[in-house]
């Protein structure tokens, strides 16, 4: 058994697995602390699959007034109306068309 071959290829697994540990981790963090945005086209979507309008995306901004521990909420800008919409987790989020 060639140890030199061994132990390279053991110290490239365990490189690789703290790699993935630290990059998981990182965004296990960021998403905990709300540090991950998420896309105007993802909540765009959520919109539309509940039934409202929102074909073109403008901008999407978090609202802080409004977030609550594990709610994020957010103001959706899109071409012809703005939504609060507010992401509850394991539920469907509560929209609200803003005048």
């Amino acid at each position: 058994m060639d140890l030199k071959r061994v132990f390279t290829v053991s110290a490239g697994v365990s490189l690789a697995g703290a790699f993935c540990t630290l990059t998981l981790t990182g965004a296990a963090v960021a998403q905990a602390t709300g540090d991950l945005e998420p896309p105007k086209e993802l909540l765009a979507a959520q919109v539309r699959d509940q039934g409202m309008t929102c074909d073109s995306p403008q901008s999407a901004e978090k609202d802080t007034l409004q977030s609550a521990p594990d709610e994020d909420a957010w103001l959706l800008h899109c071409e012809t109306a703005t939504y609060r919409v507010k992401l509850v987790p394991d539920m469907a989020a509560e929209i609200k068309k803003v005048e």
